[in-house]
């Protein structure tokens, strides 16, 4: 069943590739503009960081004929002297209607300004500041600056996604498919992010390896820990922003919606427990599409292509990924006990700041370079260390660079590398103890 789950996403869920390279491309030409006017908001501009799940990777298609997806992007600029609360969303409004491309495509809203591609996307723009060590978006309409920390946020729904093996923006993608192809439940999507992420625990994994291991496995799970919340929680519940406890989304859902949406996961978790239970193939297929839809399980699971092997079978292009196994004969045997976390951040450069990568959801432009190392471990030395760089995308894989090879740390810890090919990369990090590595951890590096 996993590979139908992995065909399922692929043909039906995700964003596809070519939507990806188009949104990535839109958000570069307002960038682009916005840096390069001649007016108050370019004299100020620091960067656009991606936000919501157009960071976290959770977008998916749009399932019903008028939906659309949407990308979030924070306007990180410097305090300007003078300006109030109100004028960043109304001075950022005026500078895209001076432009011939942009005029007709805005509008202004609390926070942000919509830029509006018609019939495909839109892109909400977000001025975010920095104001006596902490930082702020700006509302419009209330004159207030708006306590915030959406990098913290970006950060801790990374770190859950890694508890899970990487599998936790699989969930969350196939269970906001659910909402938008039944039409059953109203839930918007950060509050899905808190109320399913909250639910990852390291505890679980210590307890049993497989509780996360695989798609299916993964979303049972999930899903039944989150139907446990919130059964026992019949009264909405305080829904904390995890990088800012002292904000809340309540006032982004009601207790109707609250509790609709709990009675409706409660029914879906029962059908996916059935599924996942049933030992026939065919007839769990039928029980999954109770949940997903007639299409699932219908797409060809040998026509699947990862990005981890679109590669191999390519005239001229070399395989040269390597295993720890395969390079050092060193065989691997996770310890649930044991963990190990890489820190990755994006060195300085003429014109652009240093950032924490997790924090700008792991995506990083080309001509940069990243210094990883490790942030955290509990493994008691003495260990070694080892690295992989893997390279995945059509741009590397056209310059023959995949790369892969594992390398033995110099005793540096560290490790750095150039941002050359767009596409979405990997570091793993390999930590051997009596010569079994017994922890790991992988930076996922989105180049756009």
């Amino acid at each position: 069943m996993i590979k139908h789950f992995d065909a399922f996403l692929v043909n039906k869920v995700n964003l596809s590739d070519g939507r990806i390279a188009q949104l990535d491309s839109r958000v570069t030409a307002v960038g682009n503009y916005l840096s390069s006017g001649d007016d108050v908001i370019a004299e100020n501009y620091l960067e656009l960081i991606p936000q919501g799940s157009y960071a976290h990777r959770t977008i998916i298609n749009p399932v019903q004929t008028n939906d659309e997806f949407d990308a979030d992007v924070l306007l990180s600029m410097d305090e300007v002297d003078g300006w109030e609360a109100k004028d960043y969303v109304q001075e950022l409004y005026t500078v895209f209607r001076a432009s011939s491309t942009y005029r007709d495509m805005v509008s202004r809203h609390d926070r942000c300004v919509k830029v509006d591609y018609a019939n495909e996307f839109h892109i909400d723009v977000v001025p975010y500041l920095e104001r006596h060590n902490e930082h702020f978006i700006t509302n419009r309409v209330t004159d207030i600056y708006e306590l915030t920390n959406p990098e913290g946020f970006n950060e801790w729904l990374d770190e859950q996604n890694k508890i899970t093996g990487g599998r936790l923006i699989k969930i969350i993608r196939l269970l906001k498919f659910v909402r938008d192809y039944k039409n059953t439940f109203t839930v918007r999507s950060v509050i899905l992010n808190i109320l399913v992420g909250e639910r990852i625990n390291d505890v679980l994994v210590m307890n049993d390896a497989d509780y996360y291991k695989d798609v299916p496995t993964a979303l049972k799970n999930i899903l039944k820990d989150l139907n446990d919340y919130l059964q026992a929680n019949p009264t909405l519940p305080l829904i904390s922003d995890p990088s800012c406890p002292t904000a809340s989304f309540n006032h982004r859902i009601d207790q109707n919606q609250y509790s609709n949406f709990r009675d409706k996961i409660s029914f879906y978790c029962g059908k996916v427990v059935a599924a996942y239970d049933e030992t026939d193939l065919e007839l769990s297929k039928t029980k999954w599409r109770e949940v997903f839809g007639p299409l699932f399980g219908t797409y060809d699971t040998a026509a699947v292509t990862t990005s981890k092997n679109a590669h191999i079978g390519r005239a001229g292009i070399n395989n040269t990924e390597q295993t720890l196994e395969s390079r050092w004969n060193i065989p691997t045997v996770l310890n649930s006990t044991y963990t190990v976390r890489i820190g990755a951040v994006v060195e300085k450069k003429d014109g652009f700041r240093h950032f924490d990568l997790r924090k700008h959801g792991n995506v990083v432009g080309r001509g940069r370079t990243i210094k990883f190392e490790i942030a955290r471990i509990n493994v008691p030395a003495p260990y070694s260390v080892y690295w992989k760089v893997r390279n995945t995308g059509d741009e590397a894989i056209n310059a023959n660079c995949i790369r892969g090879q594992v390398v033995q740390d110099s005793g540096s810890r560290t490790l750095r590398e150039p941002t050359a090919f767009r596409g979405q990369h990997y570091v793993d990090c390999y930590i051997v103890k009596d010569g079994i590595c017994v922890a790991m951890d992988r930076q996922i590096v989105t180049i756009k």
